[in-house]
């Protein structure tokens, strides 16, 4: 494939997997917080350096792609262990050996334990006394793993390593992460339902498994168990709402190509000397070389037009890298203007105000809430250097003017 066929594919600007093919035969299965984003990372000029020449080899081998959205990045990791068992893509599968893959295993005890192991330790378990009940994977991502399983025993606690009914909670169930099966606060038969819904989450089947949920809710209300139901509908309501920002900025690390920020600020004294200003940060670094200037013409005394300008003739320079979002000084006025000159060019990109407070303290970003959780960090470094660059711009520009 080359970088002009991209066109053809309206990649959603959403979480899912990827799948790049020749023919009906797919070659290479991956995950995205944006799938727009990360396959438009494969035919980045540095491809090589970042992800190897094999990678390389196999863009140019491929003649299609095809995808599908997941409602959150956890569902995408999910899925693409799935998927990479099931059709074993030669430039996953041959990438590495089994040793060093990832899984997630469910022991068969009375309480089984969720724990995850390398490929290595896998084979080895049967010698440590280990019934092995179900395995999920091979998950690529080792990182992206030990995240998921975080948020996975957020939702559904379970045991790792306490012995059962000893009469004494261990330390995750002092965090709530061991539904109490050392305390003997629950039984095998409560415990095993959690552990269902465990392996129906790693078997990617999250409708069902919220189907099944608010049935056992309805039930639990119905039986005057409220306190069950009310933990039935926080599960759901978790599932439904996921906050996976830690696999996300997994994802961004190593990325090809980087996620690169632009805030744009604007500076003026009474309407004279108007100035707007771009700034850059890519994956946590201020890439001060990429910095804009822009000497406003049309909207001398309006801030919300003077940005409209600068907006507008950022986009006029097509050598230009696009972001992952666009950050404003502002708020919905701002937004809004932005939105309108980002619509007017057919560009599909999240804008997000930085709203200050009456000491021009940043207070909330608003926007895209997944864009927002994502990369607050970066957006509030990018801001506040298009501030100090806009005020100094501002200030060189009427000392010239004096001298004059």
């Amino acid at each position: 494939m080359i970088k002009k066929e991209l066109k053809k594919f309206k990649l959603p600007d959403e979480p899912g997997v990827y799948l790049f093919k020749r023919g009906p035969r797919i070659l290479y299965i991956g995950k995205a917080t944006s799938l727009r984003d990360r396959v438009r990372s494969y035919f980045a000029t540095d491809l090589v350096s970042g992800r190897g020449s094999r990678i390389v080899g196999m863009v140019e081998e491929a003649q299609t792609l095809g995808w599908k959205k997941t409602g959150s990045v956890l569902e995408a990791l999910i899925l693409e262990a799935n998927l990479i068992k099931r059709h074993q893509p030669p430039y996953n599968v041959d990438e590495k050996d089994n040793k060093s893959w990832n899984y997630v295993v469910v022991t068969k005890e009375g309480f089984p334990r969720v724990l995850v192991v390398r490929g290595r330790e896998l084979f080895s378990l049967t010698t440590k006394n280990y019934q092995l009940k179900t395995t999920f994977g091979p998950f690529p991502h080792g990182g992206s793993l030990q995240e998921a399983v975080k948020i996975v025993r957020r939702i559904f606690p379970f045991r790792d390593r306490c012995t059962p009914n000893s009469g004494k909670p261990c330390f995750n169930r002092q965090l709530g992460l061991c539904p109490g099966v050392c305390s003997g606060e629950m039984s095998k038969e409560e415990y095993a339902g959690t552990i269902k819904h465990i392996c129906e989450l790693f078997t990617g089947n999250f409708k069902g498994l919220k189907r099944q949920l608010a049935r056992e809710m309805k039930a639990a209300a119905a039986a005057e168990h409220f306190e069950k139901a009310a933990m039935l509908r926080r599960q759901i309501a978790a599932l439904e709402h996921i906050r996976d920002i830690a696999l996300i900025k997994g994802e961004r690390v190593s990325s090809g190509g980087g996620v690169r920020i632009e805030a744009f600020d604007v500076a003026h004294t009474g309407g004279t000397e108007t100035v707007a200003v771009m700034t850059v940060v890519n994956n946590g670094e201020m890439v001060k070389n990429a910095y804009r200037k822009f000497k406003i013409r049309s909207a001398t005394n309006d801030d919300v037009g003077a940005l409209k300008e600068a907006l507008s003739r950022r986009l006029d320079h097509d050598e230009w890298p696009l972001p992952r979002v666009f950050v404003v000084d502002g708020g919905k006025g701002q937004v809004r203007a932005a939105e309108h000159i980002l619509k007017e060019k057919g560009i599909g990109i999240p804008v997000v105000g930085v709203v200050k407070n009456e000491f021009h303290k940043p207070e909330r970003l608003i926007g895209n809430k997944r864009t927002i959780e994502a990369y607050e960090r970066d957006m509030l470094l990018a801001n506040g250097e298009a501030h100090r660059f806009a005020i100094a711009y501002h200030r060189r520009r009427r000392q010239q003017r004096s001298i004059q």
